[in-house]
């Protein structure tokens, strides 16, 4: 059937519904089933009383597909049913009282661009929307819950903290005890806790909840997804991915002003990307500065032909200089490791990756003195992670971490728990914590996003045609 006829078809076909699985989401109501509804007060307020016939609260019925992309020239509609998600945003009705709220947050894990901006904005939100007065900061992360004091905020106190890159409230890795965090949000009166984390910390949210669940506890819990390197599954993208691109641009760009104004010379980049290579992929794309793009997903190899080094000195041959841009995940299975030297993890059990960056950096100046000895040859090499993770937010990252701040509030507030925000396909929806806490988010190296790289940078597909030298 060529384009014309299905066209054709198309315009007059008629879908019958879809067969669709929405996702539970844990309530409080599930175990505390005396709990009695409130009226929302954003029915009172004057900012949005106009909203109320527009559809400005959501309804229980409002979902969100997980697929949104159909191929009609088979059979359709599939007899799978299709995944549905809650749409987030504010109720008509909720589950807590505002004047009895006591709402903890915390921030867990490495820096991102943007912590302070959730902080605020949950804090400006509780606040201004919903009337709460009790909101407390804990410091340092889980650890703080039990061993020490927790901060007061209110939105005086967190005006321009948006305007600050890190955390405030100070963040760490481990210090995960399940009991005295449980035991310290019950002996404080907390009743509600916004966790702000990675995967890791997500796997600790859920432990919490479940902990709560069986106690049954009065105590709603949340989750809002924060990972710089953007591999947390489920949701379109995490807060702070988009600011790391745009910083990581400005380190390649660097790299490229350094490589173009020495004869032979090499700029070399390592971005952040232990399990996935989204920020060097979009600053790849985004730069069309990079002659080589290496991430974890796609193995790569040295010598021999169609390796790396054969790819760059043909590179320098042509134009005089190249960039190369890798993750800090690539190459693991390549770098030496002594035998002695076992696999070790940080403090929040994820793996302590060899330094690629310093690595390839060494085996290409072996190389330039093995192959091009006398030559003149120079590399410059940069490693901007902390620089990456440490700055504000921009503009567009900012409104980000405001719609999901706001959106967990609403979601916790109609009792909702055990769930993360996050956009599906463009549009903000409630999920359970477990999913997204288990869920990867790898680089497709067989979509047209991959497709692109390599025809920006001409690079090999790094599939050996020979017999495996070392490296």
């Amino acid at each position: 059937m060529n384009t014309v006829d299905i066209q054709d078809q198309l315009e007059t076909l008629t879908i019958s519904p879809i067969n669709v699985k929405l996702k539970r989401l844990p309530h409080l109501a599930d175990y505390l089933p005396a709990l009695q509804t409130r009226t929302n007060p954003l029915q009172h307020n004057t900012f949005y009383h106009h909203s109320h016939q527009d559809g400005f609260f959501i309804s229980h019925s409002d979902v969100i597909l997980r697929q949104i992309v159909f191929d009609f020239s088979g059979n359709f509609p599939s007899s799978t049913p299709h995944l549905a998600y809650h749409n987030a945003g504010p109720r008509k009705e909720i589950l807590f009282d505002p004047k009895q709220v006591r709402a903890a947050i915390v921030t867990c894990g490495g820096l991102c661009p943007g912590l302070n901006t959730v902080i605020r904005e949950l804090v400006v939100g509780l606040w201004e929307l919903y009337g709460v007065r009790e909101i407390f900061g804990i410091k340092a992360g889980y650890r703080g819950f039990y061993s020490g004091e927790p901060m007061r905020l209110d939105p005086k106190l967190v005006h321009n903290w948006h305007k600050r890159g890190g955390t405030v409230l100070e963040t760490s890795r481990g210090g995960f005890d399940l009991q005295k965090i449980v035991d310290a949000i019950e002996k404080r009166g907390y009743n509600q806790v916004y966790i702000i984390g990675g995967d890791g910390t997500l796997r600790g949210a859920v432990k919490i909840f479940n902990e709560i669940h069986r106690r049954k506890l009065n105590v709603a819990v949340t989750g809002i997804p924060k990972t710089v390197d953007n591999d947390m599954g489920m949701i379109d993208r995490s807060f702070g991915f988009q600011t790391a691109v745009e910083m990581a641009q400005q380190a390649i760009s660097a790299a490229h002003v350094e490589a173009e104004s020495a004869p032979n010379s090499i700029g070399l980049v390592k971005l952040m990307g232990r399990n996935s290579g989204h920020i060097t992929l979009d600053a790849t794309l985004s730069s069309c500065d990079v002659d080589c793009c290496l991430i974890p997903e796609n193995d790569f190899y040295l010598k021999g032909k169609g390796g790396l080094f054969e790819f760059i000195g043909s590179r320098l041959k042509e134009n005089g200089h190249a960039v190369i841009v890798v993750a800090e995940g690539a190459g693991q299975d390549i770098i030496p490791r002594p035998d002695s030297q076992t696999q070790k993890t940080d403090d929040s059990g994820n793996p302590v990756f060899l330094d690629v960056g310093s690595w390839l950096n060494t085996e290409l100046k072996k190389w330039r003195d093995r192959d091009h000895k006398g030559e003149l040859f120079t590399i410059m090499y940069i490693d901007p992670t902390y620089m990456i993770r440490a700055v504000t937010a921009n503009a567009t990252n900012n409104l980000y971490c405001t719609l999901l701040a706001h959106a967990a509030i609403h979601g916790i507030m109609a009792g909702y728990t055990g769930f993360v925000t996050g956009p599906i396909n463009g549009n903000y929806a409630y999920i359970p914590m477990d999913e997204v806490a288990n869920a990867k988010s790898p680089v497709g190296t067989s979509d047209h996003k991959w497709a692109w790289v390599r025809s920006i940078t001409a690079q090999p597909d790094f599939h050996r045609t020979e017999p495996n030298p070392k490296h």
